[in-house]
C-alpha cells in the first residue's frame, strides 16, 4: 500500500512540473501566436499557387507591417521636417475627440518605449498610517504644481492579474523609492506577488 502512495505521489510530482515547464511555454507561444495572427489579418496576404488555391505564410503581414514603422520611422526622421508634427499636432489639439485619444495612446506608449519612460520608477506608499498598510506602484509624475498639487506625486498602481490599474495622488513623504528593478516588480504586482525574483544565496541554501 506505501509502495502504491509513493508511486501516486511520484506522478503527481513529475505531473506537476511538467505542467509548470508546459503552461507558460503554451500561453506564451499562444499569446505571441494570436498577436501574429491578428496582425496578418490587418494585412491578409494569400500567395496564389495553382487554380484557386492559395498559400498562406504566417507572419508575413507581421513582418511588412513592421518593415513599414521602420521606413515610416525613418522617413519623419530624416526628411520630414519637425515643424511638420509640430503643426499637425497643432490642429490635432484643437479637436476636443480626437485630441483625447491621439494623445492619451501617445502618451501611454512614450511611457513605454520613449525617451522618457514612465514605468522605471518603483515605490512602496504608505497607504494607511495607523496600520501601515502599504502598496506598490510606479511614480509616473513627480511635479503636480500644474494642477495646483503641492507635496504629492502622482503613483500608477497595476492590478493583480490585469492588465488595467489605478492613479493615486498620495504625499511625497509616504512614498518610499525601491532600489529593484521595475520589470521585477511589474511582474509581482501582475502576479499577485507570486513572481518574486529570489536571490541566488537564497535559492542555494534552499537546494
Amino acid at each position: 500500500m506505501e509502495g502504491k502512495n509513493s508511486l501516486l505521489k511520484r506522478i503527481i510530482r513529475y505531473f506537476i512540473r511538467g505542467l509548470v515547464l508546459v503552461a507558460p511555454l503554451y500561453v506564451t507561444l499562444l499569446i505571441i501566436w494570436t498577436g501574429i495572427e491578428y496582425l496578418d489579418n490587418i494585412i491578409p496576404i494569400n500567395i496564389p499557387v495553382s487554380g484557386n488555391q492559395y498559400l498562406y505564410l504566417p507572419g508575413l503581414g507581421f513582418l511588412i507591417i513592421l518593415l513599414g514603422i521602420i521606413l515610416l520611422g525613418f522617413f519623419f526622421s530624416t526628411i520630414v521636417p519637425q515643424s511638420f508634427f509640430s503643426f499637425a499636432e497643432s490642429i490635432l489639439r484643437r479637436v476636443p475627440l480626437v485630441s483625447l485619444i491621439y494623445y492619451s495612446i501617445k502618451d501611454l506608449i512614450l511611457a513605454f518605449v520613449g525617451d522618457k519612460k514612465k514605468f522605471n520608477q518603483p515605490v512602496l506608499v504608505t497607504m494607511y498610517k495607523d496600520t501601515q498598510i502599504k502598496k506598490i506602484g510606479f511614480i509616473t509624475q513627480n511635479d503636480l504644481s500644474h494642477l495646483k498639487i503641492n507635496g504629492h506625486v502622482a503613483v500608477y498602481m497595476p492590478l493583480s492579474y490585469s492588465l488595467s490599474g489605478e492613479l493615486f495622488i498620495v504625499p511625497a513623504e509616504q512614498v518610499t523609492p525601491l532600489e529593484v528593478a521595475s520589470t521585477d516588480i511589474m511582474k509581482m504586482v501582475i502576479s499577485g506577488g507570486v513572481s518574486v525574483k529570489v536571490p541566488k544565496e537564497e535559492t542555494m541554501e534552499e537546494d
